[in-house]
């Protein structure tokens, strides 16, 4: 699929729709931790700087300050590296904006591997399992700058914490101009009778040449994208678990307590499936290109193909 697709940083329509929002509605502001470049935040800085608020890296203050802004009647959307929004300031995301219902957007960039050089120190992958554990948090994983873009501009609108996921590793879009997003639910990129290969932000794309391959191995597999982990697309988990003979969930966090563990805990109660989780296994991941450290897990295209014909029985005739 990419071999002459664009590729694209979610991060810049980020911060493209966050000063359309801004344009349209003074209540928005922006609170960063020394995070304006690395959130593409510059222009927005240049164009509105009496409404951005820079903390330094003193990522519970941030949302300290965030949560008060909101309190006043502002639309704060806090943006930090996700590793350090998530871990550093845990408790006062669960405090000052769950507990107090306060309306904070958070925007975690660069997640999952994509500081792939500076180790487990920068790796987020255990955002998403403590964000599913805080009550009142909707979480939203996009998959390209399309669904970026329509995810910031409802969270303006949205009562209430959000938690947005902006991968900074570029993909291809996989949703048509004009595509809607709608939280809370997915999207079916490709139709499949035999398989579904559930996905959100940067594995998306790679399931869908997963089942490209798929699909030359005569196996016929649906794609479904899954952008809103809480609350998820109950009915089209159950679908998929209905239509088709099991379920792949693939992300680029932890196997521990995401989409694939959201997903398990549905089916489990409603339609038990056989179904595979790949993501990342209960260990730090290592320090390593994010590419290499995808195939290490099993969350590329061609890993998405082995689980998949393994889960069915079949044989890959995909290298390892």
């Amino acid at each position: 699929m990419t071999g002459n697709v664009e590729l694209w940083d979610c991060r810049t329509a980020f911060s493209q729709a966050l000063e359309s929002l801004a344009a349209q509605d003074d209540r928005v502001v922006v609170v960063v931790n020394d995070s304006v470049g690395s959130s593409k935040l510059t222009a927005f800085a240049e164009r509105f700087p009496d409404r951005i608020v820079n903390v330094g890296i003193a990522e519970q203050d941030m949302v300290g300050v965030a949560a008060g802004l909101a309190s006043s009647g502002m639309i704060p959307f806090v943006s930090a590296a996700a590793s350090f929004l998530t871990a550093r300031a845990l408790e006062q995301i669960k405090v000052d904006a769950a507990y107090a219902a306060s309306n904070v957007k958070f925007c975690g960039m660069s997640p999952g591997l994509a500081y792939g050089s500076l180790g487990p120190t920068h790796h987020s992958v255990e955002d998403i399992s403590w964000l599913r554990a805080i009550p009142g948090v909707q979480i939203v994983v996009p998959s390209d700058p399309v669904e970026t873009a329509g995810a910031v501009r409802w969270a303006g609108g949205a009562p209430g914490p959000v938690f947005l996921r902006i991968s900074r590793s570029p993909v291809p879009c996989v949703n048509k101009p004009g595509y809607d997003f709608r939280p809370g639910k997915a999207v079916r990129l490709r139709d499949g009778g035999d398989v579904s290969i559930i996905a959100n932000g940067t594995v998306v794309w790679r399931a869908l040449e997963a089942a490209d391959e798929l699909a030359r191995q005569q196996v016929d597999a649906r794609v479904v994208s899954m952008p809103t982990v809480k609350p998820l697309d109950t009915a089209a988990v159950l679908a998929a678990a209905e239509q088709t003979a099991g379920i792949i969930t693939v992300e680029e966090a932890s196997v521990t307590g995401g989409l694939g563990a959201a997903v398990a805990a549905l089916l489990a109660e409603r339609h038990p499936s056989p179904m595979r989780i790949l993501g990342v296994p209960d260990e730090f991941a290592p320090v390593g290109d994010e590419n290499w450290l995808m195939d290490r897990y099993g969350i590329s295209s061609s890993g998405i193909v082995r689980a998949t014909l393994a889960m069915l029985g079949h044989e890959s005739s995909v290298g390892n």
